[in-house]
C-alpha cells in the first residue's frame, strides 16, 4: 500500500462536499422564506379579519388585501420554480419594497416592523446565491 497516495475520500471530495452543503443550505433558506410568504398569501386570499385590519391600518382599502395576495402568490410560485426563481425573487423584492414603504408611511417601528421586509429580502437573496453562486458572477461580485 502506498502511504503517499491520497485516499479517495480525502481533499479530492472537499470542493464537491462544500458545494453540496452550500446548495442544501440555500435550498433550506429558500424553502423557509417561501413557506413564510405562502402563509402570508393564504391569509390575504382567505381574507382573515386580521389581514383586512392590518391592510386598513396601512392605509389601503381592505379589499386590496386580495389583490396583494394574488400578486404575491404569483411571485412565490415563480420563485418556487428553479428555472424562474430569479424572476420570482425580483418580484418578491419589489413586493417587499412596497411593504417597507407602506410601513414607513405610517411610521411603524423601524427595526422590528419596517425593516422586517428588508431582513426577509436579504435572507431570500442569500438563499438564492447559495443555491446559484453564478449569480455573484452576473452581479460582478466574483470572477
Amino acid at each position: 500500500m502506498n502511504v503517499d497516495a491520497p485516499s479517495p475520500t480525502s481533499s479530492t471530495n472537499a470542493p464537491a462536499t462544500t458545494s453540496r452543503r452550500r446548495t442544501v443550505t440555500g435550498v433550506v433558506i429558500s424553502v423557509l422564506v417561501g413557506a413564510f410568504l405562502a402563509v402570508d398569501v393564504i391569509g390575504k386570499l382567505v381574507g382573515f379579519a386580521q389581514v383586512k385590519e392590518g391592510t386598513e391600518a396601512l392605509g389601503f382599502p381592505a379589499h386590496q388585501a386580495l389583490v396583494m395576495g394574488v400578486v404575491l402568490a404569483v411571485c412565490v410560485v415563480v420563485y418556487a420554480i428553479p428555472r424562474t426563481a430569479v424572476l420570482g425573487a425580483l418580484g418578491i423584492t419589489a413586493y417587499l419594497g412596497g411593504a417597507v414603504t407602506a410601513n414607513m408611511r405610517i411610521e411603524a417601528p423601524l427595526v422590528s416592523t419596517t425593516l422586517f421586509a428588508v431582513y426577509l429580502g436579504v435572507l431570500m437573496w442569500v438563499g438564492m446565491v447559495l443555491r446559484r453562486p453564478e449569480l455573484l458572477k452576473v452581479a460582478g461580485l466574483t470572477r
